[in-house]
């Protein structure tokens, strides 16, 4: 069923097949659906769905129409919904929702529910204990494989997921983990502690969201086990969860390489004001940084009145700005994939500098072809084309260290992107220009 189809049946009132053709779909198309109509339609069709999949159906909204459903149904209807919400889901839900809707959510939880939640919102934002969720499938080292077979049959329906179990001993500590392949092939009478695995990879529950995200894509896990200080174990963390960090800070490096402060507020949600706010810092910072490319011009002017220079300094500027652009792109790609690290500074400024210097003669020999075919004056196409070569390799070094010096100091390197590389390049690549032309033309 697509939108269109979907707003036919509504305006015919034809709910019982709106309910049949939404009974073939999956719960993330039926959402992305209803949050594409108005919330008055959005909910009827939203009631019209079996409990079950409403609670899907409704972890997968964006905050916005969460809220929106969870004011408008009934104390009934959302404790259906948030009874069948995993965990983690409901934490995500509590953390964003207005403080009328949240006591209306812990109204439905119960004593230990209560407890736990208000132990997860003490976790620091974007850390393990912020995302782990506590819906896992938990042994005791001491069982048998037919024991913990009965266990997953009688608590999995209600857990994250089945595929991999995590064994503890005393006190809670994590000392194991054992898949569910495991388990189905091993005899039924085998204690599980000579079959776990103990060489796992485990994170602390204050771990950054970056780190985990860095691990799950290193060993391409489904699931990590968390645990606290005391290696007890407290809950873990998905693939899924991951997915939406990996989505999250994405977002947010584009953003920063854009210049504008980062947020997770959709654009067409996005009022005027907040836009202009996000955007509005950094074009303030650039816009003044820019003034010292103004300094350097005027201070030259005579030259370039004298000689006509003007005519060159934007090619020069466009390709320093783009060449620094391109060794940041690429070296705040392998960044966030952890490919450099702050100790391949040299070997990163060794290659940028050659590079550099291999693109800049090619670019300043076509100049100074060029300049002499069209205008006939060797000193000018010597100028322009010695100053190519210098400013593409300045500019390939600043672009390829700037972000590894940024990661260093704890700042995000898409910070150093394009309009910062840029203008750092600008005012260089003048002073540059200069500087060659007084000595060539003197």
């Amino acid at each position: 069923m697509d939108l269109k189809t979907l707003r036919e049946l509504l305006k015919e009132k034809q709910l019982t097949k709106i309910r049949n053709e939404l009974s073939v779909l999956q719960e993330a198309d039926i959402a992305e659906l209803l949050e594409d109509i108005e919330i008055k339609e959005s909910l009827l069709i939203f009631r019209l769905l079996p409990k079950e999949i409403a609670a899907e159906v409704f972890s997968f909204f964006d905050v916005e129409r969460q809220s929106e459903i969870s004011s408008l149904v009934s104390d009934k209807e959302l404790a259906d919904i948030i009874n069948e919400l995993n965990f983690d889901d409901k934490i995500d839900l509590i953390e964003e929702v207005p403080a009328n809707l949240v006591n209306r959510i812990l109204q439905h939880s119960t004593v230990v529910e209560r407890r736990l939640i208000n132990e997860f919102l003490n976790y620091p934002e974007d850390s393990a204990g912020s995302l782990m969720t506590i819906e896992f499938v938990g042994l005791n080292k001491e069982m048998t494989v037919n024991e913990a077979m009965d266990k997953i049959r009688r608590i999995g329906l209600d857990k994250e997921t089945i595929y991999t179990s995590y064994v503890t001993g005393s006190k809670r500590t994590l000392e194991g983990i054992i898949s569910l392949k495991d388990l189905v092939l091993s005899d039924k009478e085998t204690v599980i502690s000579n079959i776990m695995e103990t060489g796992f990879i485990s994170v602390n529950t204050h771990a950054d969201q970056e780190y985990i995200a860095e691990v799950f894509k290193k060993y391409n896990f489904l699931s990590l086990p968390v645990v606290d200080n005391e290696n007890r174990l407290v809950g873990i963390i998905t693939i899924d969860d991951i997915v939406d960090v990996i989505e999250e800070e994405t977002t947010e490096d584009f953003q920063r390489m854009a210049a504008i402060e980062p947020t997770e507020i959709e654009y067409l949600d996005a009022s005027v004001l907040v836009l202009a706010k996000k955007r509005l810092p950094w074009l303030i910072v650039l816009m003044f940084s820019a003034y010292l490319t103004e300094m350097v011009m005027n201070y030259n002017n005579s030259l370039i009145i004298q000689f006509a220079l003007a005519i060159y300094t934007p090619m020069l500027m466009s390709t320093g700005g783009n060449a620094g652009a391109q060794s940041a792109t690429l070296v705040i790609r392998s960044i966030t994939l952890g490919e450099i690290k702050f100790m391949d500074f040299f070997r990163v400024l060794w290659k940028e500098i050659r590079v550099g210097l291999m693109v800049g003669t090619t670019l300043g020999i076509m100049n100074c072809i060029r300049i002499y075919l069209t205008d006939g004056e060797v000193s000018k196409a010597i100028m322009v084309g010695l100053t190519l070569i210098c400013t593409t390799t300045f500019a390939a070094i600043i672009g390829g260290t700037l972000p590894i010096v940024a990661k260093k100091l704890r700042l995000d390197p898409a910070i150093m992107a394009s309009p910062m590389i840029t203008t750092i390049v600008d005012v260089t690549t003048l002073l540059i220009f200069f500087r060659v032309a007084s000595l060539i033309l003197s």
